[in-house]
């Protein structure tokens, strides 16, 4: 029975509701409203049955606050320490020389290829085994026999140190000190260069290799370290060769030759 009875209410409820639901199947349905709020979205509005209440939804605007910008702080200017400059370190004197050593060398002039050794003819009144210096030329020739003479250039007097004469060699040494006379000294240091009293023989000896003496007086044949000046007018009045020169020349003269300045 109480079953009959729940399906009685059920079979009602359904009947009631297909009723109400065939009522408003033909009715004619609301317009659509469209909103005038034109900076909201478009909004459809169905308008109601009368007798029921509509509830207007109006859009809030949202309005956002500007948020306050951030401050930056101006960047200051980088300033970057100047990097520090080594100083040179100051060299002692030992260590100077060393450099100064090991320093190319600056290259010196060279002499002139008409002052090299050659044998020439000779038609002059002096006799053979004659050394013969002729200033002004720079040459020394040593005359010997069948018109020929063997021709050395040489290095002569600069000017006020001149000299002419005839002398004979009356000393050979080989590889000679120097003692620079008094005059010499006195002179020299005037112009601010000083010099030894006496230097011992050897490359770095004015004198050079070989050394032959005139006479009496202080003016020699001698070597030099100072090839390039051969053919210029530079010594105190000596007579100057390379050292290869009058080696040769040593080899060939002995004392008591004699030697013609001219």
């Amino acid at each position: 029975m109480k079953l009959f009875l729940a399906a009685a209410v059920t079979a009602a409820a359904l009947l009631g509701a297909g009723g109400a639901l065939a009522q408003t199947r033909y009715v004619e349905p609301p317009p659509v409203m469209v909103s005038p709020d034109l900076s909201a979205p478009w909004v459809l509005q169905l308008r109601q049955p009368q007798g029921v209440q509509t509830r207007h939804y109006q859009r809030q605007r949202v309005v956002r606050q500007a948020q306050p910008r951030p401050q930056y702080r101006q960047a200051q200017p980088v300033y970057r320490q100047q990097p520090q400059v080594a100083q040179p370190r100051q060299l002692r004197p030992q260590q100077q020389a060393a450099l100064a050593a090991r320093a190319p060398a600056k290259p010196k002039p060279q002499m002139n290829p008409i002052y090299l050794p050659q044998v020439v003819d000779y038609d002059g009144p002096h006799g053979a085994g004659t050394v013969v210096v002729d200033t002004s030329n720079r040459f020394l020739y040593l005359v010997e026999a069948g018109g020929k003479a063997r021709r050395y250039g040489v290095g002569v007097g600069k000017e006020g140190f001149e000299w002419r004469g005839t002398e004979k060699i009356t000393r050979k040494r080989e590889w000679p000190d120097w003692r620079p006379p008094a005059e010499m000294i006195a002179r020299e240091k005037k112009k601010g260069r000083i010099l030894p009293a006496h230097m011992k023989g050897g490359p770095a000896n004015p004198l050079g290799a070989r050394a032959l003496y005139l006479g009496s007086t202080l003016y020699r044949i001698h070597g030099t370290n100072a090839p390039w000046s051969i053919g210029q007018a530079v010594s105190s009045g000596c007579i100057r060769m390379r050292n290869e020169d009058v080696m040769d020349l040593y080899n060939r003269v002995s004392v008591g030759t004699k030697v013609v300045v001219l």
